[in-house]
């Protein structure tokens, strides 16, 4: 950091305005995270001192100052688990209906619901940029914009095909379905960060009349906004806002994710390959499963953590599901 701090006192450091703001955004994050550490340090002395004192009116509050402590580090070794490069950003989480016909449009929108109340109840600010209704119910996708700290390192957690197992309200004869649905998180990468480069020759871009919700000038207006890759065939679409501007601003971010997110599996599949150990990702790999029939119990496959309290983790509570992919992962 104190490299970092020296550079920026640099006579030619504003010359590069993007680069600058880079770097002041970087010393402006590693001292918040210094300053964490000196207010937990600074608790843990003062809650020393009390104890040595061997009064026994201090011990509810020893034992209540002392349970908040020991929470506030179990988050803060979470959070050294998040070391990638966009860890500490906002992610793009996009959920997309699978197999399973209207169940799945409408296992879709549970989903959906899920992560909305995640990132209510953890803190988090949500804007649903993009999103297509089912045809009876649910939705067929949905993509939104989760932003506060740690949200693209946490939902990272939740990349992959989630598989529902109930009795289907959508049939008459009420029997059992299997829906599946992927959900796809991305991070949020600046359109002025070096390691995504989008040119406009790369890109072309169709405007058309939005479709589904939004009013009577989403319908009239040609607002929605589909922009092509050329040199990886991406394509994406956006069309939630009044604004052609910002869907064509939305648009881009997603864009952006996904161009980082190719690259980055294409590295990680050269580096699997030269191991020996690359698996194709099938659609039929779901990472979790949610049983609400015959009994009613969701688990990771992956970690093997499992919660039969169904309604909480569909009313957000998957935090415990996240930890445990993230401490697996590390191990």
């Amino acid at each position: 950091m104190q490299k970092l701090i020296e550079n920026s006192k640099s006579e030619t450091f504003w010359d590069d305005n993007k680069s600058a703001q880079s770097v002041m955004r970087e010393i402006a994050s590693i001292q918040e995270e210094l300053d964490m550490w000196h207010k937990i340090t600074e608790q843990a002395n003062d809650l020393l001192d009390l104890s040595k004192l061997e009064d026994e009116t201090f011990q509810e509050e020893l034992e209540n100052e002392s349970t908040v402590l020991e929470k506030q580090l179990a988050q803060l070794e979470l959070e050294t688990l998040l070391s990638g490069r966009y860890d500490k950003g906002n992610a793009l989480l996009s959920i997309n209906a699978g197999a399973g016909g209207t169940d799945a449009q409408d296992w879709g929108d549970m989903l959906m619901r899920m992560y909305l109340r995640w990132a209510e109840q953890n803190g988090y600010t949500t804007e649903i940029i993009n999103q297509s209704p089912g045809e009876e119910a649910g939705i067929k996708s949905v993509t939104i914009l989760i932003s506060g700290k740690y949200a693209f390192g946490y939902l990272q957690a939740e990349k992959g095909v989630h598989r529902l197992v109930r009795l289907s309200p959508f049939d008459a004869n009420n029997r059992r379905h299997t829906s599946f649905v992927q959900v796809e998180v991305l991070p949020e990468v600046a359109a002025e960060d070096p390691s995504v480069s989008i040119s406009p020759e790369e890109i072309t871009i169709d405007v058309f009349k939005s479709s589904g919700a939004g009013g009577q000038n989403v319908q009239k207006n040609a607002t929605a906004i589909r922009i092509t890759h050329i040199p990886t065939g991406i394509v994406v679409s956006c069309q939630n806002e009044r604004s052609q501007v910002q869907n064509k601003e939305n648009a881009l971010k997603v864009l952006r994710g996904r161009i980082y997110q190719l690259e980055l599996e294409k590295q990680e599949k050269k580096l699997s390959e030269l191991r020996g150990t690359y698996k194709k990702a099938e659609w039929g790999n779901q990472i979790r499963s949610y049983i609400l029939h015959p009994y009613q119990l969701v688990k990771d496959h992956r970690t093997d953590y499992e919660n039969g309290n169904i309604s909480a983790v569909l009313d957000g509570d998957i935090n415990a599901f996240i930890e445990s992919y993230l401490k697996a992962k590390r191990n």
